[in-house]
């Protein structure tokens, strides 16, 4: 059994996504995500992650048959291609320089074999951050979110606390005032000191582990 992702082109019809759910279900496999959109001639496109699949070959063979269905491409699943995630928010500055740190180290780890992405979004605002927060936990792969800005509280605290119940996110602030600090594993003063342990923290690679050190611990 492996994970794969397919792209599936379909005719525009009310019930083909169903049809293509039905097949995947019936060979055991799980849709861990999935994206779909409307190409330019109309076809539809969908992007499926699929965990625990039997035979791959049957399956495309058995989504190909759907009367609708135009086309089927395999690729490799993403956490295979793009690996992991690190989402860095805040204030653009704060952002930047721990976007470098984290940068240089997922370098050192992705050149023996570790796949790790940084993804950043410079933002200001409770409300604007608070809501980008939140949608962490629909996005796929993501490990470790990194808050980095001079002053969070309040909404920004409740939507880490959230995203922290609902899964295993490993969070990280720089020290700053505000609630926000109290529901992270770590605090550091050092934006590009940050970025670096971020990576470390979610590397296979690294001999490092938030787990070890117990959680909220300050550098």
């Amino acid at each position: 059994m492996s994970d794969y992702t397919l792209t599936i082109k379909s005719q525009e019809r009310k019930g083909v996504l169903d049809d293509i759910t039905d097949v995947i279900t019936d060979h055991g496999a799980n849709i861990s995500y999935v994206n779909l959109f409307v190409e330019n001639n109309n076809m539809g496109s969908i992007n499926l992650e699929l965990e625990h699949v039997k035979d791959i070959d049957k399956l495309v063979s058995d989504l190909k048959s759907i009367p609708e269905v135009e086309s089927v491409e395999l690729h490799g699943s993403q956490l295979d291609i793009y690996g992991k995630r690190i989402i860095i928010v805040g204030g653009g500055a704060q952002v930047a320089q721990v976007a470098m740190g984290a940068i240089t180290e997922a370098d050192r780890h992705n050149i023996r074999g570790e796949r790790i992405s940084i993804d950043t979004i410079p933002l200001v605002g409770e409300k604007n951050l608070a809501e980008a927060i939140e949608a962490i936990s629909r996005l796929p792969r993501v490990r470790a979110l990194v808050l980095a800005g001079s002053l969070m509280g309040g909404e920004i605290t409740k939507a880490v606390k959230k995203v922290k119940d609902e899964s295993n996110l490993i969070v990280i602030s720089l020290n700053m005032p505000g609630s926000v600090t109290q529901h992270a594993d770590l605090i550091i003063t050092d934006p590009i000191q940050a970025g670096v342990l971020a990576v470390m923290s979610i590397a296979d690679t690294a001999a490092f582990s938030i787990e070890r050190l117990g959680g909220n611990i300050k550098f």
